[in-house]
């Protein structure tokens, strides 16, 4: 069953998230945002990702198959919930742990990491966030116990940057709400079953006639979830009408689930109206603020993986006699790139430290997203370089990194759209003083 301790390799703590017995690390006097438990919570991710993850990356990203067997440990040792509370099915962590998790995971495998972000923050805090005590219970702990996974829609192919050009429709009839019109670009359409959806409730293109709903639909990979014992919750109340479309074929993230998901006369119990009708969109920007500090972590870790990587490499690869590290070429790549990573950090953690401590962190977030992401991209094209001709292979993962590092830039809001986001905090709080 779900929650069932998972043996490690050197393990720190042992078994799941839920409930494990931590060591006695005290807080490190330069850590600012991490406790001892931070630091634990970190080893244990970090073991699973090099032990568990790394020796399959390269193989899921090459067939672009979803990796149910590493989900299904990852949620047997709560990393699909760890900032929920434990009577919700999660962790009982804080958030930071959470983005921590994220981190770590991203050094090895983005496709794994974006599993558990947009699952958690996505798919997930909008029901913990804006949800009836009902929902919360009929709805998060299939998620926080990482039994099925969870999405959230709400990119349409006429509504991206612009998320408040929303199209699909939501007609009131009766008891319920009929949904038409489709969204582009999901993460966990195909596997995933429950999904939290935004719909026009109210005619013309004023943000406050967007409502939230909860929807909910069997897995595409049925076969693949009775294989596993993940992905699938025969006692869900499934929403007539929603369906998923083909699987994208994307450049990077190859094995994540990325699909549309479709609406059609699709019938949604008032009882799944999520929050007050027409208030959907300010649940939405809500939710993004903290995601994109979830795709900061990501880009961070994709960046540090990519750093470590070219570290390991041109310090045993020699040219000239000596090993190219040290060159003042190289060595000096490799020091902008550990001094970028460094800033990084403080930007993605001080973000989360905000959002733990009830802080507005509108502008944090938005900085961590837009520098980490660019300088994922920066990193891994750096790190390719660093690798000479083998980084243009697949004997190396800096090329799968360079890869995956492309959508952070995209994805959770444009790096267009998060210079608009702190343009707008910083002259705003000019236009208060």
């Amino acid at each position: 069953t779900l929650g069932a301790p998972l043996p490690l390799v050197n393990p720190r703590p042992p078994g799941r998230l839920l409930g494990a017995p931590l060591l006695s690390l005290p807080p490190m006097d330069d850590a600012l945002y991490f406790t001892g438990h931070h630091l634990e919570v970190r080893e244990m991710v970090r073991d699973f990702a090099r032990n568990e993850i790394a020796p399959i990356a390269r193989e899921y990203d090459a067939t672009a198959e979803f990796p149910w067997p590493t989900v299904r440990k990852m949620a047997d040792l709560g990393f699909l919930g760890v900032p929920w509370p434990e009577a919700l099915g999660g962790a009982g962590m804080d958030y930071i742990s959470y983005i921590m998790t994220v981190h770590e995971l991203a050094k090895v495998d983005a496709s794994h990491s974006i599993t558990v972000s947009a699952h958690t923050t996505l798919g997930t805090s909008p029901i913990v966030d804006f949800g009836t005590e009902d929902q919360k219970r009929r709805f998060v702990p299939f998620l926080a116990s990482g039994k099925v996974l969870g999405g959230f829609g709400l990119t349409e192919p006429g509504a991206g940057s612009d998320a408040g050009g929303t199209a699909t429709t939501a007609v009131e009839k009766g008891d319920h709400w009929v949904l038409n019109g489709s969204k582009i670009f999901i993460t966990h359409a195909g596997g995933g079953e429950i999904f939290v959806v935004t719909a026009r409730t109210a005619p013309g293109h004023s943000t406050h006639g967007i409502t939230a709903f909860i929807v909910a639909k069997d897995t595409v990979d049925l076969a693949a979830a009775k294989q596993h014992g993940i992905g699938h919750e025969p006692s869900l109340p499934r929403t007539p009408g929603v369906r998923a479309g083909k699987k994208e074929d994307k450049m990077g993230w190859r094995a994540s689930d990325t699909r549309e998901l479709y609406f059609e006369e699709c019938i949604v119990p008032k009882e799944n109206v999520l929050g007050p009708v027409g208030e959907g969109f300010v649940q939405f920007l809500k939710t993004l603020d903290s995601g994109r500090i979830g795709v900061a972590a990501l880009s961070l870790g994709l960046a540090e993986g990519a750093y470590e990587e070219a570290l390991k490499y041109t310090s045993v690869r020699k040219q000239f006699g000596r090993p190219v590290a040290s060159f003042q070429g190289v060595s000096f790549a490799l020091a902008d790139m550990a001094t970028e990573i460094e800033a990084g950090t403080h930007l993605t953690y001080h973000a989360a430290w905000l959002k733990q401590h009830g802080k507005p962190h509108k502008k944090e977030a938005a900085m961590a997203k837009l520098f980490s992401s660019e300088l994922a991209m920066r990193a891994t094209i750096k790190a390719v370089q660093l690798h000479g001709a083998y980084g243009y292979t697949t004997d190396y993962p800096v090329e799968r990194m360079m890869r995956d590092a492309k959508v952070c830039e995209i994805g959770e809001g444009t790096s267009e759209i998060q210079r608009v986001v702190i343009a707008r905090e910083i002259l705003g709080e000019l236009s208060r003083d």
